[in-house]
């Protein structure tokens, strides 16, 4: 068994990144910006209310405050007002998740923050803190071994370990870097085959050919490559192909 998750709700104003109607269809939770790297509210009121009609589990993926880079550049921001940041921008969502007579179910970080999380203690403390801050325990969505998870563990916050359908990892589980060759998988095939051993526990391939396996209880697959939603419904067709059922985590 494993969750299928999806970055939704990446618009702003008048243009739309994500195809919000169609993912929803095929996943079984919704990483929804929260306007931080994008969204907004009237964005994030429609995929609520959506999400929560398809029965999909809203999440909060919470970033820096960078519109102009989507939450792909790295920045240095003081503990205490990340902290506030992310308290803010759960929220903002958990008022239109409610609304839609759902809630936000757990908090993923998204890209530069995601990745910061990894290996800073600092920061992946005051993701934390901005959970603790915004009410509720809410499972905390990862990398498995992250400074993230372990901060979350600490704090007392469940945490769900995570893998990408579409990204290529390195030999120690760490994602490559976007900016490297391998970053992010385009072949169909490749994303299919990878997604089920995921599930399975079996090996996949790391970038530098060695083998690799992770643990994992969701499984990503981004909202902003090309055909995603038409991916994340062979994804789940393949996974049950496999005898795998496709369930949210909470």
């Amino acid at each position: 068994m494993i969750d299928l998750n999806a970055d939704l709700g990446e618009g702003f104003g008048r243009w739309r990144l994500t195809d919000d109607e169609a993912l929803l269809t095929s996943v079984t939770s919704a990483n929804v910006a929260c306007g931080f790297h994008a969204g907004d509210p009237v964005t994030m009121r429609r995929v609520c209310e959506r999400a929560a009609a398809e029965g999909v589990r809203i999440g909060a993926q919470v970033s820096y405050r960078d519109l102009a880079g989507f939450g792909r550049r790295s920045m240095d921001v003081p503990a205490a007002e990340l902290a506030a940041e992310v308290a803010y921008q759960i929220g903002a969502l958990e008022i239109f998740a409610r609304a839609a007579g759902a809630g936000v179910a757990y908090v993923k970080p998204h890209g530069a923050l995601y990745n910061r999380c990894v290996r800073d203690s600092v920061q992946a403390a005051a993701v934390v803190e901005g959970v603790r801050t915004a009410g509720a325990p809410l499972p905390v969505l990862g990398l498995p071994g992250s400074e993230l998870h372990a901060a979350a563990t600490a704090a007392g916050l469940p945490v769900i370990d995570e893998a990408f359908a579409d990204r290529g990892y390195r030999p120690d589980g760490t994602l490559v870097p976007r900016s490297e060759p391998g970053a992010v998988l385009t072949d169909p095939g490749q994303v299919l085959a990878r997604s089920v051993a995921i599930a399975a526990g079996k090996d996949i391939t790391a970038v530098d050919g060695t083998p690799l396996r992770l643990a994992a209880r969701s499984l990503c697959v981004h909202g902003d490559t090309p055909d995603a939603a038409s991916l994340a419904r062979r994804i789940r067709d393949e996974l049950a192909g496999a005898g795998i059922t496709v369930r949210a985590f909470v």
